[in-house]
């Protein structure tokens, strides 16, 4: 798919129940604590998509015995008890961040030279902090682009452990990358969370997924954790639908009135993007939540009033919310996600690039933006912020969920086409099709 999609206009409600495919960040977590655990693991509801394949391929790089069935959502992982088997591996993480920072902290543990790169884009997100990290515990840590970027360098003698500061205020997943590693050093480490911490929910599914795997993790305060050297044991673990994948049918029903129900997921969920639906339930959307045996979420959309929110936590679900914004009765302020500007792209200057191409009024912030009220398309009379939304060729940065939330866009405005459709194949290749059978149902 490299020619724009045309989106067509949902004429109707949009009423249906769908069950996401397995969360990215889970998948690659759980490949990780596999990877490094004595015995065989079998990983299901594994979502197959470009980054979960581009995990399990520098696995496999390093030396690591993994054996997918994609068709099925299942990952055999004969762990490799801590240490990592290959003295010389090159890495192609393409476009992603978990894959690079996660591989860095476990190329750390090994014993050789190891090189990490990717996509052009990625040779522009910084790492330094990672690196700075496992610099102070004795790892010969380097990158080659300006600012601290890709490609990564790894000479390592092995990992002995300690105590680590590691920042947080880019992405959380140093600390986790660094925290994965620790159960199989011969010390364990303290690690302590330096500066603002961003994302804090995916901090703590590290965590869950760690002690599901036998670590030994425990929190002191809320600023570090203490690991002990116990190592990760194989097992057999499920994988829960992607709370972030489950985000732009939820905004589907809140923007055109209907009603969506997400299977298999509920507030029982580890993943922090659950919390997308109280955001659409403060905007005037109805949330029903069922934390039985059959777990799920449904969003009804009524008529969206704009609100003032703090997305620090949900960081990813910005663009999603923004679309919503677009058809609120007041203006929406998105604040304290300053860190996306180096995601797969800048997600606050881009993404307020889109909206206004789209016919939006928005004020961006250093930290966010301010979406005023459109509320109204051209076929419609004005609302009050001006001439209404109209059709156009979005740009995605080849970012996966700029793509995903302004095609939304689309089910309420005529002539809304998305460039590189293909493109979310980085996390749901399937997002097209699913997307069609839900408005068509």
């Amino acid at each position: 798919m490299t020619d724009p999609l045309a989106i067509p206009v949902c004429p109707h409600p949009i009423v249906g129940s769908i069950r996401p495919p397995g969360s990215k960040s889970i998948t690659n977590r759980a490949l990780v604590c596999a990877a490094l655990a004595r015995g065989e693991s079998l990983l299901t509801g594994v979502l197959d998509s470009q980054d979960t394949r581009v995990m399990a391929a520098g696995l496999a790089a390093l030396g690591i015995g993994v054996i997918a069935d994609w068709s099925r959502g299942e990952v055999r992982v004969a762990g490799a008890g801590g240490t990592v088997p290959a003295a010389e591996a090159t890495l192609d993480c393409a476009a992603s961040g978990t894959t690079i920072r996660f591989l860095s902290a476990v190329c750390a543990i090994g014993h050789g030279t190891y090189r990490l790169d990717g996509t052009p884009r990625m040779r522009k997100r910084p790492i330094g902090d990672l690196l700075e990290a496992l610099q102070s515990l004795g790892v010969d840590a380097s990158a080659e682009s300006p600012g601290g970027c890709p490609p990564v360098v790894i000479r390592s003698r092995g990992l002995q452990g300690g105590a680590a500061s590691v920042r947080g205020s880019t992405s959380s997943q140093f600390a986790s990358g660094l925290a994965m590693v620790a159960p199989c050093t011969s010390q364990g480490m303290q690690i302590q969370f330096a500066g603002t911490l961003v994302s804090l929910p995916y901090l703590d599914m590290t965590r869950r997924v760690m002690e599901a795997f036998g670590a030994d993790c425990s929190p002191e305060g809320d600023r570090g954790w203490r690991i002990a050297p116990s190592g990760y044991q194989g097992r057999d673990y499920a994988i829960e639908p992607d709370a972030s994948a489950a985000s732009y049918f939820l905004a589907a029903a809140a923007i055109t009135g209907g009603s969506v129900r997400v299977e298999g997921l509920s507030r029982r969920s580890m993943q922090g993007d659950v919390g997308f639906a109280d955001a659409l339930g403060r905007m005037g959307c109805t949330v029903a939540w069922d934390d039985g045996p059959e777990e799920s979420i449904t969003v009804t959309g009524r008529a969206v009033r704009g609100i003032d929110i703090d997305m620090n936590a949900i960081s990813d679900m910005v663009p999603t919310l923004a679309v919503v914004a677009l058809f609120a009765d007041g203006p929406t302020t998105i604040r304290n996600v300053a860190h996306i500007r180096d995601k797969e792209t800048d997600r606050i200057g881009d993404l307020t690039c889109e909206l206004r191409r789209l016919g939006a009024t928005v004020e961006e912030h250093a930290d966010g933006f301010t979406i005023a009220p459109v509320a109204r398309t051209e076929a419609e009379s004005p609302g009050p912020g001006g001439a209404g939304l109209h059709g156009a060729t979005v740009k995605t940065y080849d970012d996966h969920r700029m793509a995903m939330s302004l095609a939304l866009v689309g089910l309420r405005v005529p002539g809304v086409l998305v460039a590189d459709p293909a493109c979310v194949g980085k996390t749901f290749p399937h997002y097209w099709d699913r997307l069609d059978a839900i408005t068509r149902a």
